[in-house]
């Protein structure tokens, strides 16, 4: 089983709509059984809440249920997962911080998207629902484009 964990600073907007974005491409695919999502936040700040709201509703106007408890990122995930993948760069130095290096697992989520390669996936939570329509939308385009990766590298 690859184990894929999205992370985000808070675990209520960015890395929930990843982790459940990408279960449902791994179930449209048939993939749920070879490739697992979770996601976690470099903060503390929603250990045990739901996503955010916006999150949710976001998720069913696109047909894609959402299922997290919000969790705090921490070392160990590091050998409990196949691969990190950070919103952005901010989460990523928190990330290193958190683990005390940078494994070749921790990657961008947009170093996957076709037409923003390299930069962070806005942060939406001070902004209305536009900005989780926009985040979905960059994040639905990515995950394309990881799972491809993923099914390349470990012949899926």
């Amino acid at each position: 089983m690859i184990k894929v964990l999205f992370v985000c600073l808070g675990n209520i907007c960015r890395s929930p709509l990843a982790e459940a974005i990408f279960n449902k491409k791994l179930q449209n695919e048939g993939l749920s059984n070879k490739i697992m999502a979770d996601s976690a936040g470099t903060g503390n700040y929603h250990v045990g809440e739901n996503p955010d709201p916006r999150t949710i509703e976001i998720a069913g106007k696109h047909g894609i249920p959402v299922n997290h408890k919000g969790q705090q990122f921490k070392k160990h995930h590091q050998t409990d997962f196949d691969y990190l993948v950070a919103m952005d760069h901010s989460n990523q130095s928190n990330m290193i911080a958190e683990m005390g290096e940078h494994p070749e697992k921790l990657l961008l989520m947009r170093d996957f998207d076709p037409y923003g390669k390299g930069e962070d996936v806005p942060d939406p939570y001070y902004g209305g629902t536009n900005g989780f329509e926009t985040v979905y939308q960059i994040l639905d385009r990515s995950l394309v484009e990881f799972l491809t990766f993923l099914k390349k590298k470990h012949n899926l």
